[in-house]
């Protein structure tokens, strides 16, 4: 009876060590879910917020520039064409009499030269010389920049001058009026 409690408790260890001992069964394959989001790009402008152009006298000019304008292409399209225009509203001081007022017609727009540009196609300035420069209106655009062909994303920025012409009659003050980029 020894003897078979011994084989027997033999036997079942070794039942144990080899069932311990095999390797677990593992899945030839596995997948993995993966997901992605593609989001719509835009076009977009960016201008300072404000810009002190300087000063002067009734009759005089007074040049000063905005600070960088940028055009931000993100459409990812295959004609990555775009045009950046200007307009200006009426400059005013005091109670915005006659003498308290410069129009935009009286304030000429230079875009100059690109500061920086990114992507391909052909960038190109509105105004390239001061000799250019165009009057701003209130209501007809003025064209800033623009970009034709090309494909996909692209930049642009430059700093354009204002050059303004005051009015013999102006009077003394600060004049404040909003100068407007579009990109489209």
């Amino acid at each position: 009876m020894r003897i078979a409690k011994i084989l027997l408790a033999g036997a079942a260890a070794a039942t144990m060590v080899g069932f311990l001992a095999a390797p677990a069964a593992a899945a030839p394959t596995d997948d993995t879910t993966a997901t992605f989001e593609v989001l719509a790009g835009t076009l977009d402008i960016t201008a300072p917020a404000t810009a002190d152009l300087g000063d002067g006298a009734p009759g005089g000019t007074i040049t000063g520039q905005l600070g960088v304008v940028t055009v931000d292409d993100s459409r990812g399209a295959a004609d990555a064409s775009w045009e950046a225009t200007v307009t200006a509203t009426v400059f005013q001081t005091g109670g915005g009499t006659a003498p308290e007022t410069v129009l935009p017609s009286e304030i000429d727009y230079w875009s100059g030269p690109e500061t920086a540009t990114t992507g391909d196609g052909t960038f190109t300035e509105g105004q390239a010389a001061a000799g250019d420069a165009e009057p701003l209106d209130t209501v007809t655009p003025v064209i800033a920049f623009t970009h034709t062909g090309g494909t996909g994303g692209n930049t642009a920025a430059w700093n354009p001058t204002l050059v303004v012409n005051v009015p013999l009659d102006s009077i003394a003050g600060v004049y404040t009026g909003t100068v407007t980029h579009s990109v489209a």
